[in-house]
């Protein structure tokens, strides 16, 4: 099939692609690398009459040292991030996270931004965001907005941002100290989106206590999710007296609708996400053990 006809639009700058979506309203839809949005259209499973194309926008790329932080580029692309020292150095999540997602021609096209706009419960990128309390930054015709990570993902491919905004930059802090971080995902083929996925980042204190902990969960809820209640239990504890399998099922036991489809129950699933949270839980602690 072929996308219904619609009208493209390539702004020169954010300010006017945001005029734009203004203007335009519902009827408009941004399009960064198109990974996920083009073979929707393909689909027809979304029709737009107007698509709002960003890779013309310089201002919207590249990767920055800020302080404590590291700032990206919404459009800065997959493969620019897989690539980068400074974020294999600062923020080795997202390293970890980048090579899981799709196949090297979806990386060399596809963006951080649209993967975080887009947000797919199963996708890598917004559980890092959420797992290590990313910051997205927002413009729109009223200006600069900031969103913390917990409250940005709001449901099904939904959002917190307005449909004028334009998702221009994603902070993420950088762990300092004894620190390990793992992703573990499984998922039907190399390339697929994970059937159910966990990413653990943990800090250690001089007496390999567990200093700072975030435990994320991806595949399993309609948005990713933070296993607070499991970070709260293991917090303060010595981490060789905590079991890796202790911790999965600590994190799965409370979750609700889990997706159940042709591929997998929601037991199946649940069952399979405390096995990858317990993997990741082991990598990670091993990983801080050893700095």
């Amino acid at each position: 099939m072929k996308p219904a006809a619609f009208d493209y639009h390539a702004p020169a700058t954010a300010n006017e692609a945001v005029a734009l979506l203004a203007d335009l309203g519902d009827e408009a839809k941004i399009i960064a690398g198109g990974q996920s949005l083009v073979p929707m259209l393909a689909l027809r499973l979304a029709v737009f009459d107007h698509l709002v194309d960003l890779r013309r926008l310089d201002e919207l790329g590249g990767i920055e040292a800020r302080g404590d932080s590291v700032w990206i580029g919404a459009g800065t692309t997959h493969a620019a991030v897989g690539r980068s020292a400074e974020i294999r150095r600062d923020i080795p999540l997202l390293h970890r996270a980048t090579p899981l997602i799709g196949h090297f021609q979806i990386r060399n096209r596809g963006t951080l931004g649209g993967a975080i706009a887009h947000a797919d419960a199963a996708g890598e990128y917004p559980v890092a965001a959420l797992t290590l309390d990313a910051r997205m930054h927002t413009l729109s015709p009223r200006g600069t907005r900031d969103i913390a990570a917990a409250d940005y993902f709001t449901g099904m491919w939904s959002t917190a941002m307005e449909p004028d905004e334009l998702l221009t930059g994603v902070t993420f802090p950088v762990w300092r100290g004894r620190t390990g971080f793992a992703i573990e995902e499984f998922a039907r083929r190399a390339g697929d989106f994970a059937m159910a996925g966990a990413t653990v980042a943990v800090r250690l204190d001089a007496d390999s206590r567990i200093e700072q902990v975030a435990l994320g969960l991806f595949g399993l809820a309609p948005t990713p999710l933070r296993a607070t209640t499991t970070e709260s239990e293991v917090l303060g504890r010595p981490a060789a007296d905590i079991d890796p399998a202790e911790v999965g099922r600590s994190a799965t036991a409370a979750l609700n609708a889990v997706p159940a489809d042709i591929h997998g129950s929601a037991e199946f699933r649940r069952r399979i996400g405390a096995v990858m949270v317990a993997r990741a839980w082991a990598r990670a602690v091993e990983e801080a053990s050893n700095d």
